[in-house]
């Protein structure tokens, strides 16, 4: 298979550096952050506003991608499980994915609620939370 190159176009400031102190889902404790973003991608922050359902697409940089199961959230009680069937940082492509709301937008600076993931992660991409019936 032919590698693909991803650029990251930003990145997550946050309280959050230590991974054994961070939530393991949004929802479950995380703080508001910043998603910083370069000046080069400006033009796709336009129509954000607060309020709205976002997508975050993070690097996760700093787990492990030799890893291909798992016990879930980490329980030894749990059986052992592909990380394809879970939500593990650690599997051969971190891609993390968020589900944050916009809370304030500040150029190309953007404070969102329940992030994760910890401070200096890369963000690869954002995407509207679609509603299936409405937003096509």
């Amino acid at each position: 298979m032919d590698g693909y190159l991803v650029r990251p176009i930003g990145r997550v400031e946050s309280p959050l550096s230590d991974l054994a102190q961070a939530p393991r889902q949004g929802d479950e404790g995380a703080p508001a952050a910043w998603l910083v973003f370069a000046d080069r991608v400006r033009d796709g922050l336009r129509d954000l506003r607060p309020g709205d359902d976002v997508i975050v697409l993070t690097w996760l940089d700093r787990a492990r991608r030799d890893v291909l199961a798992v016990h879930p959230r980490g329980d030894r009680a749990r059986p052992v499980t592909g990380v394809f069937s879970t939500r593990s940082p650690d599997r051969p492509n971190p891609v993390g994915l968020h589900r944050v709301r916009v809370l304030a937008v500040d150029g190309t600076r953007v404070r969102v609620s329940d992030l994760e993931a910890l401070d200096g992660t890369p963000i690869v991409d954002v995407k509207p939370v679609l509603d299936r019936d409405t937003e096509r």
